[in-house]
């Protein structure tokens, strides 16, 4: 067991893609962390498989690591604001923060957004200006931004004098001074020792400690995750777990782990500082508290900010329910749906009395509710989901709705159509540069509402030469009616499978989101529209045969590849009268008919 004194415990928080991960691989490996003979693969520590295919960071993960004779547990935090609860939960693990910051783009939405909840803790960050090696960088301009950022959030003078070093991720080298000789990690592990305090609390008073995160075992069933905040613990040691206003439960010790690298270490004992999991309460859940039988702390919950955004959760009604996936009953999509908040405190699981077919889910943005999505699809369920709404508040007789803080960047010839495409969002332009490599930055205050869709929107405009990030600001009064879909879309009149012959006529006056041999049912949107109006169509009509023979050949038939949706792309495009079908292997859209005479009135009134 380490004594508290020679235990570091810091978080690794940055805007997406500044390069935590990969700053962390480097190092785990010049830790020595891993065998020589070991093949350790690119961003380790994101090891869900929707991390590896998104190329982000989702689940909040920690490890440690030994250096000379200290121990430091380091946490990788998501930076995508979506995920912000995972930030939030483990900010009360550690110490201090390593606040990365790209030496080219300097502070970005999401630094702000962690920065803040690091400051707000009392946690004093250390900054490194990360990637120098990268052409333009300028990591003394970086480093001014990020001081600017401390003082307009906010920080105290003991904040305000924070640590700060130089490094490369990927080249895997740290320096104090620019000029020093690029070597190593060295010197970042040598000022995690120096900057970052150990971890205080009494060694002989009663165990204390809270359930940050959850985990489950298939040998002994849920884990409770959270940093020692006093005495110790010991395998076979009896434990009461308190929830809130709610009389403690008692149980034992069945296990307890650590981390080391990649792996999961048994241990005998822990104290205080150490972070480790503790297995024995069945029915442990986020922010209990875990504590010896003679002391009575009941630690607060753990606050997180409220979702702002919500999908409703339905049954898949459609004719080729059933045929990909094995969960289809809403039973089962309850059970899956509760069973994750049991674990994921940033989501609000809303199950309506009075109505049994559907489940509204709210998270904190479409990103968070598509990997939720995703995973469902993944384990063989079946659902169709609604489009986004968001959340509203009413107070003084005023509704307030989410705004968010959305930062652009774009080629400066595209400038003039993103702020218009903006403005028509109920966008509000707060700044605006352009530099010297022709590329304009743009910070907005626009409505969550305004962002859906939006990014698809401006990749369009932009011919994909547009980068854009948000996150949540604040709940202001409702900005307005916004503009809907600018185009209408085509609806399959009957059930059949796609014909090339129908595909070829449509596509001039259409977008298709289908090809020859795919199955279709009617009510099924299966393109769109090059105008605003929704119109029926036959995609499954084929070309009329004669018994005469033609005086010439049949012209050839060139087909434009189909659009096809990500999940997020889809959820992005529909309107409130359409839905998207989710299975293991097909996302579809499809109109909303709320029963038979709807379906027939749309199918009739829809000009052919």
């Amino acid at each position: 067991m380490f004594p508290a004194e020679k235990i570091r415990n810091i978080a690794i928080i940055a805007h997406i893609d500044h390069g935590k991960t990969t700053l962390l691989d480097g190092l785990l490996k010049q830790s020595k962390t891993f065998q020589e003979h070991e093949i350790v693969p690119e961003r380790v520590m994101d090891s869900y498989d929707q991390e590896r295919e998104r190329g982000i960071t989702i689940f909040a993960k920690h490890t440690s690591i030994f250096y000379k004779d200290y121990k430091i547990n380091i946490i990788d935090t998501p930076g995508h604001a979506d995920f912000s609860g995972e930030v939030e939960r483990s900010l009360g693990l550690v110490n201090s923060v390593l606040l990365l910051v790209d030496a080219k783009e300097g502070p970005m939405p999401q630094t702000r957004f962690v920065l803040m909840k690091s400051l707000q803790m009392g946690l004093k960050p250390i900054v490194i200006l990360n990637k120098i090696d990268r052409p333009y960088a300028n990591p003394e301009h970086a480093l001014n931004l990020t001081f600017d950022l401390f003082s307009e959030l906010g920080a105290n003078d003991e904040q305000l004098d924070f640590s700060y070093i130089y490094a490369s991720g990927l080249k895997g080298y740290a320096v104090m001074h620019l000029d020093d000789e690029k070597v190593n990690m060295d010197p970042l592990f040598d000022l995690i020792l120096q900057a970052v305090p150990a971890p205080e609390g009494d060694p002989a008073a009663p165990f204390l400690m809270q359930a940050a995160t959850i985990e489950y075992d298939e040998y002994v069933g849920r884990q409770a995750c959270g940093r020692i905040l006093a005495g110790v613990v010991q395998k076979g040691m009896m434990l009461n777990c308190i929830r809130e206003k709610k009389e403690a439960i008692s149980f034992r010790v069945q296990r307890i782990e650590g981390r080391l690298g990649l792996k999961k270490v048994e241990m005998q004992q822990a104290g205080v500082g150490d972070i480790v999991t503790i297995s024995g309460m069945e029915d442990v859940m986020l922010g209990d508290t875990l504590c010896a039988l003679d002391n009575k702390i009941i630690l607060p919950l753990i606050a997180v900010d409220e979702p702002t955004l919500s999908i409703d959760f339905m049954v898949n009604s459609g004719p080729f329910s059933g045929k990909d996936g094995k969960h289809l009953t809403m039973n089962k999509i309850r059970d899956r749906l509760l069973r994750e908040k049991r674990s994921n405190v940033t989501l609000l699981i809303e199950i309506p009395d009075n109505t049994t077919d559907k489940i509204t889910v709210s998270g904190r943005g479409e990103l968070h509710l598509a990997v939720l999505i995703e995973a469902m699809r993944r384990e063989g369920f079946e659902l169709i989901v609604s489009k986004p709404e968001v959340i509203i508040k009413k107070e003084d007789d005023k509704i307030l709705e989410p705004i968010e803080m959305a930062h652009v960047e774009v080629p400066k010839e595209f400038s003039g159509a993103v702020i218009q495409e903006m403005g028509s969002r109920r966008a509000e332009m707060q700044t605006l540069e352009t530099d010297l490599h022709g590329i304009v930055r743009m910070d907005f205050l626009v409505p969550t509402r305004g962002l859906i869709g939006c990014k698809n929107e401006l990749l369009t405009l932009t011919k994909g030469l547009v980068i854009m990030t948000s996150v949540f600001k604040e709940y202001l009064p409702w900005r307005g009616d916004i503009a809907k879909r600018k185009h209408g879309v085509l609806i399959s009149l009957c059930a059949g499978i796609t014909n090339g012959y129908a595909c070829f006529s449509l596509q001039e006056r259409a977008t298709l989101f289908v090809q020859p041999g795919d199955e279709v049912y009617e009510g099924m949107v299966v393109g769109e529209n090059s105008r605003e109006n929704d119109l029926v169509v036959n995609v499954t009509k084929a070309k009329h045969l004669t018994n005469v023979r033609a005086a010439g050949k049949d012209e050839n038939i060139l087909l434009t590849p189909p659009r096809k949706f990500t999940l997020e792309e889809a959820i992005d495009y529909i309107e409130e009268d359409e839905l998207v079908e989710i299975t293991p292997k097909n996302i579809r859209l499809r109109k909303r008919f709320l029963n038979e005479n709807d379906r027939k009135r749309a199918l009739r009134n829809s000009p052919r």
